[in-house]
């Protein structure tokens, strides 16, 4: 450890860290403490921060200012600050006026420093040196250029320096541009309509190419590994009544917990790698710009259509995600992902179910169905204020496309399998015993014969009322409710295409399981979870009855 570490590493205090999105924070400060970040939501808001400690020193890292309605979700952030807890203010070399024109006004008054960034970029022009200078003569605090991605010794020891004599933020003032800019090479995402598709591929290509080898993997080990565990299976299912019922029958731990790791975690995994790869390139940026005018009218961004399609894999990773969404648009994300994300358990369980029912056929109907009702549902559900074209991103221009360092890559994949593993499992395990206990003391059951005048207002018998249940509780539920290990018994009572549409289209999107629900109101708050749970299951109700009763419409006309 060299000396500006443990000249910062012993300062002992807390840093909250201010920037516009894709300015740099995160880098900076992983790259000034070399620790992995924790998150948590900042006292007395529902803002949520990643927190970077080094000895007792704490890193802030503040949601990064991406529209212009995101600022007062910062302004929210530094009113609960302690009067003693210094900023320190990021800004962009390639757009230095651009960012302070927006920053300067949140800080104003506050003790602090300023790193600028991306120094790399504007080494070659002539007044870079002269911008620097002028920008220290008026900013009132220490003003340091850096290279984020790669932090010399010299860089540390000059920040350790400034955050030990932080200044005072001074007012701005419009008419002192240091004239300081340089912006990337615009490129073929710049190009109307060709871009735009060309983005689509690359958010929608990997994201199938993951699901479809993760699954296949998982479809090759998944009969091995249920032959290896046939004797525990077999040993836990003769235990008393409940106890056999939570660790083997249908939904026991040992029962459910190939599922799980085979088909969950690899998806999880190369879902993750993905998307730090395209973070670290700064390729994500690029795509959100693109997409973005097209997603508009739905309060989503690119950068939030990268989410859903992460939520492909596992929804509680892309809800985790949602934190350097935007302030306006992360709420709409969310519903977004929990309604029309088909997790690595629900896809698997309804391509499950057209198969047995011999209707393979049904699933690109599914999944047009799946996306076309998803946009419905934001264009109802997302506030006005959220799809109006002055919300304008604050992205153009400023995006350099770079390969990403393995490191990179490994600190932001790690994250997301860590938040995994820490949030989703212990859930998942509870989970399990629920819809155990609930299978062995005849509540399903119970359940299912009492929910059969409402699966008649959907065409359906009451036959299809498990896959409710079970699929609200856990995607794969879906299948287990309605084949319940009998293949060739699943057309018998539910009838024709438009009933097997209709049941797997209402267990699907009627809730989120109960791990994304929790995730929701962990990350959120519970008020939050409870109304996006309403209105979904209101929203997938009409969807579904438009389908049970347009379907049969049209099949008398047929």
């Amino acid at each position: 450890m060299g000396r500006a570490e443990r000249s910062i590493e012993n300062i002992g205090k807390t840093y909250v860290v201010v920037g516009r999105e894709s300015v740099g924070k995160s880098q900076l400060i992983a790259s000034l403490t070399g620790k992995p970040a924790s998150s948590s939501n900042f006292r007395g808001t529902t803002v949520s921060i990643d927190k970077y400690t080094l000895g007792n020193t704490a890193f802030l890292d503040t949601p990064g200012i991406m529209r212009d309605s995101d600022s007062i979700a910062v302004r929210m952030t530094l009113r609960q600050l302690k009067e003693n807890d210094p900023v320190i203010l990021v800004v962009q070399a390639t757009n230095m006026d651009e960012d302070l024109e927006e920053l300067r006004p949140i800080v104003e008054g506050r003790l602090g420093i300023m790193i600028v960034t991306f120094r790399d970029k504007v080494d070659g022009l002539s007044n870079a040196e002269a911008a620097f200078g002028k920008l220290r003569a008026r900013a009132g605090v220490p003003v340091i250029p850096v290279n984020a991605r790669n932090l010399s010794a010299a860089d540390k020891s000059a920040i350790d320096g400034a955050l030990l004599s932080p200044g005072m933020f001074a007012p701005g003032n419009e008419n002192e541009k240091t004239g300081l800019e340089a912006p990337p090479e615009r490129g073929v995402f710049e190009i109307p309509v060709l871009g735009q598709a060309l983005s689509l591929i690359l958010l929608f290509l990997p994201a199938w190419i993951a699901v479809r080898n993760a699954n296949g993997l998982a479809d090759s080990f998944y009969d091995p590994l249920g032959r290896a565990l046939a004797p525990l299976l077999g040993a836990v299912n003769a235990l008393p009544g409940p106890l056999a019922a939570t660790l083997g029958g249908d939904y026991g731990l040992f029962a459910m917990s190939p599922f799980l790791f085979l088909y969950a975690v690899p998806t999880v995994i190369v879902f993750s790698v993905i998307l730090a790869v395209y973070k670290g390139s700064g390729l994500i940026d690029r795509l959100t710009v693109s997409l973005h005018p097209l997603l508009l009218p739905f309060g989503i961004s690119g950068r939030d259509l990268v989410r859903v399609i992460m939520g492909f894999g596992c929804n509680v990773p892309a809800v985790i995600n949602t934190r350097s969404c935007s302030s306006c648009s992360r709420g709409a994300c969310i519903s977004a992902i929990s309604f029309g994300s088909a997790c690595s358990y629900q896809l698997p369980a309804t391509l499950a179910v057209f198969g047995a029912a011999g209707m393979a056929y049904l699933a690109p109907w599914y999944l047009a169905l799946l996306a076309a009702t998803t946009l419905i549902y934001l264009r109802i559900t997302v506030p006005r204020e959220a799809r109006l074209g002055t919300n304008r991103l604050r992205l153009t221009g400023r995006v350099f496309l770079q390969w990403p360092r393995p490191k990179d890559i490994w600190r932001e994949s790690w994250y997301v399998i860590k938040q995994f593993f820490v949030m989703a499992l212990p859930v998942f395990f509870l989970i399990c015993i629920a819809a155990a206990l609930m299978q062995w003391s005849g509540l399903l059951g119970f359940l299912s014969e009492a929910l059969a005048p409402v699966m008649s207002l959907f065409h359906l018998p009451w036959q299809a009322a498990p896959a409710l249940i079970l699929g609200s509780i856990r995607k794969d539920g879906i299948a287990i409710g309605l084949l319940n290990g009998e293949m060739d018994s699943l057309k018998a009572p539910l009838g024709g295409p438009v009933e097997v549409l209709t049941v797997v289209y209402l267990a699907g999107v009627l809730l989120p399981c109960l791990v994304t629900s929790l995730t929701v109101a962990r990350e959120t708050s519970a008020r939050f979870a409870l109304r996006m749970m309403a209105r979904q299951a209101a929203a997938a109700s009409c969807f579904a009855l438009v389908i049970a009763w347009g379907g049969h419409a049209v099949t008398r006309l047929i």
